[in-house]
């Protein structure tokens, strides 16, 4: 993927972090280089951002945990088993006294 690049694909894939992570422009992620020691362009910041933006987008989507509807708790504490039944209870007639059954 970064064959024929002059820099390694550490710093190549942190511009392009950069870039679609924060709002910054190529010019900024350029002076941000320099403060570290590395020179590169805003045009070659750019370039890289069109070429490997896309399949850095790509990756993120498919490892990305699938979303449902459903949710699983891992833990639940009930401390008093008879109250918390009053309780739903109570909530059960509210709902079907406000639709007007």
């Amino acid at each position: 993927m970064y064959s024929r690049h002059r820099f390694p694909c550490e710093i190549i894939s942190y511009c392009v972090w950069l870039y679609y992570t924060f709002p910054l422009s190529y010019r900024d992620i350029e002076k941000m280089m320099l403060y570290r020691g590395i020179e590169v362009t805003y045009e070659t910041i750019r370039e890289w951002c069109q070429k490997f933006g896309q399949q850095y987008a790509n990756q993120l989507r498919r490892k990305r945990p699938f979303i449902t509807d459903k949710w699983h708790l891992d833990e639940v504490v009930v401390t008093n088993p008879l109250r918390v039944c009053q309780r739903q209870q109570e909530t059960v007639i509210l709902l079907v006294a406000s639709r007007g059954f």
